[in-house]
């Protein structure tokens, strides 16, 4: 029912866009591509029970950099309790799969646990070398993902709608929105089970979210 219901809404979508786009090659033959903007990452980012320590610049990713527009590191402190968030923004997410994204370019090798959060979405869990850790993307519409098929539906059940039409129209945005902020956090392990080091991660990425999706940069 739900894809019934998706497939009509794009078919609409893409024939009032048809007809919209017809017109307008016919008025405006030589149409721009969308460019997305230029964003600075705040030098401070609020994070509830954390104290904020530093924030620099992260290391270039090894796969993904030609799509890379922004990223920064940032590190909090709590009960001395370091926790290091890395913030990517990117563009052409076209295989959305934070999995794939961790293994490439932070070198995980461990198994994920993919969990879901209402009124968040989608993100995983695991430990690495001592460190646990939790990854997602934030997404331009709609709550969080973590794999390629999340991300996927997501994109036609929020990019999809009419309200969209004349800034796609207008070259001002793409038609599926495929820009991500990956996000991940990770703390040591130190005497603390992995389900308690989830537990705080839980915490701080829950905080993070929250603050962070009304604030997705302005395509």
């Amino acid at each position: 029912m739900y894809w019934k219901e998706t497939r009509i809404k794009f078919l609409a979508l893409i024939f009032c866009s048809g007809i919209l786009v017809l017109g307008k090659s016919i008025l405006f033959p030589n149409p721009d591509k969308p460019k997305v903007n230029t964003f600075v990452f705040p030098q401070e980012v609020p994070l509830a029970e954390w104290q904020p320590i530093l924030a620099t610049s992260s290391q270039p990713l090894n796969k993904e950099s030609k799509d890379l527009l922004a990223q920064k590191h940032y590190q909090y402190l709590k009960n001395d309790l370091p926790l290091d968030i890395e913030m990517h923004y990117l563009q052409n997410f076209y295989y959305a799969d934070i999995g794939v994204y961790i293994k490439r370019n932070i070198g995980i090798k461990s198994s994920t646990t993919v969990r879901q959060q209402k009124q968040i979405g989608y993100y995983g869990l695991g430990v690495d070398k001592q460190k646990a850790y939790l990854s997602a993307c934030i997404n331009p519409r709609g709550g969080s993902t973590f794999t390629h098929t999340q991300f996927r539906d997501n994109r036609f059940s929020q990019d999809i709608s009419f309200n969209r039409i004349v800034p796609i129209l207008l070259g001002q945005e793409a038609l599926l929105d495929k820009r991500c902020l990956w996000v991940y956090l990770s703390i040591p392990l130190k005497n603390s089970s992995p389900e308690e080091a989830y537990q705080t991660l839980e915490q701080a990425w829950f905080s993070w979210y929250q603050w962070w999706q009304p604030r997705f940069p302005k395509p």
